[in-house]
């Protein structure tokens, strides 16, 4: 029986896990050490009721009151606040799967790798705001460290043999396009939050949906692989693929393409992730090419979606820029759904604070932490100002 950490169970990576690891069932069981959440603390207390871990953690404090008593009865210890976030990650399981949204997983997959923890790893944005400290930690033997998502799955999957790796030309990186392709200026400007939430093949979370109606998220994901698979980023390439079949592919030296197709359908990586480095059988929905029909690739729109291209000039930069881009935006994100910018302002808040930044070494978490709080001010200050317009 292999142990395991979740972090961020509430949501909705989380709950597909635990859906999961109960279809695993006892061909591969899990005992789970450790649950935590943000603020949804009846979900939390519905899952420790059937999972019993030694311990829950919600990082929002006010949260834990109304179960804490109950939980306590089961016997589990109740953690309160990015602390208690962290005493999950470092309770040494086998495996801990970091679901956390945005900048707030960095630490907890430090403390993971740290504490001896494999680490699948949801929250890109670790090797996005701090890859150098990531992979220094896997480079002094900690992890390893296996992604969850669906294109980063895909990229190791056909990376698995030893030959594909060396030889390695370039990634193509898939994006589904979210629900605005094709739209342009005023239509883009009119979104609203409810249609960006709409997206037309994944059900995810309100922030990794936005991004990815942006394009945002996808250059996340370039900026992850880069630090992954120790990549440049111009062996990046992203391609549109409205119908998110083709999770990924990778193109090697002799002109071969290999490829990892299969339904868009989560649960599928996360199982990969859980399991890693074997498969076994598992009952979620099978890819039909027949039924499924022709799959379409289309080059992205830069100039609708600038995101894309901001993450690329990030990334070239290096050092910060990464994560004052990162947190740029998870503030622009947060003020779109609010409803105080407009949706094409998300851009225009996230090039104005990386315009602004002046790089510093990544090669601390203080340092990382500067940066992420500086660009968070400052793109909170272009929203109250009205900059964006």
């Amino acid at each position: 029986m292999r142990t395991l950490t979740l972090l961020g169970s509430t949501g909705s990576i989380g709950r597909q896990t635990l859906e999961v690891v109960d279809a695993l069932g006892e061909r591969l069981p899990f005992r789970v050490l450790a649950l935590t959440a943000g603020s949804n603390a009846d979900l939390l207390l519905k899952q420790a009721r059937k999972h019993r871990p030694l311990m829950v953690a919600l990082a929002e404090p006010s949260a834990a009151a109304p179960v804490a008593s109950e939980l306590c009865s089961l016997g589990v210890d109740v953690k309160t606040g990015p602390e208690g976030v962290l005493a999950a990650a470092r309770l040494g399981a086998d495996l801990v799967l970091n679901a956390i949204v945005g900048f707030a997983g960095l630490e907890a997959t430090l403390a993971a790798l740290a504490a001896g923890s494999t680490v699948a790893l949801a929250n890109k944005e670790s090797l996005v705001a701090g890859g150098e400290l990531v992979v220094r930690s896997l480079d002094a033997g900690k992890g390893p460290l296996v992604p969850v998502d669906s294109e980063p799955s895909a990229i190791l999957q056909c990376l698995r043999d030893a030959a594909a790796r060396s030889g390695l030309a370039r990634v193509i990186l898939t994006a589904s396009g979210g629900p605005f392709r094709g739209l342009h200026g005023e239509a883009l400007r009119r979104v609203t939050p409810a249609q960006a939430l709409a997206h037309p093949t994944w059900r995810m979370g309100s922030k990794i949906t936005v991004d990815s109606a942006t394009l945002m998220n996808k250059g996340l994901e370039l900026i992850e692989l880069v630090w992954l698979f120790r990549l440049r980023p111009e062996q990046v390439r992203v391609v549109i693929h409205p119908e998110s079949v083709v999770h990924s592919m990778v193109e090697l030296v002799d002109g071969s393409v290999l490829a990892q197709l299969g339904v868009p359908d989560m649960r599928i990586p996360i199982q990969y992730a859980l399991t890693y480095p074997e498969r076994l059988p598992s009952p979620w929905p099978r890819y039909d090419p027949v039924a499924r029909g022709p799959l379409t690739f289309f080059e992205p729109d830069l100039e609708s979606f600038p995101c894309l291209r901001l993450a690329c000039e990030a990334v070239r930069i290096g050092n910060t820029a990464p994560a004052a881009l990162n947190a740029a935006n998870e503030v622009a994100v947060e003020a779109f759904l609010k409803e105080q910018i407009p949706f094409t302002a998300i851009a225009g808040l996230v090039e104005e604070t990386l315009r602004r930044h002046e790089p510093e070494s990544a090669s601390s978490l203080e340092a990382v932490r500067r940066a992420d709080r500086w660009a968070r001010q400052t793109a909170r200050r272009l929203v109250e100002r009205g900059t964006w317009r």
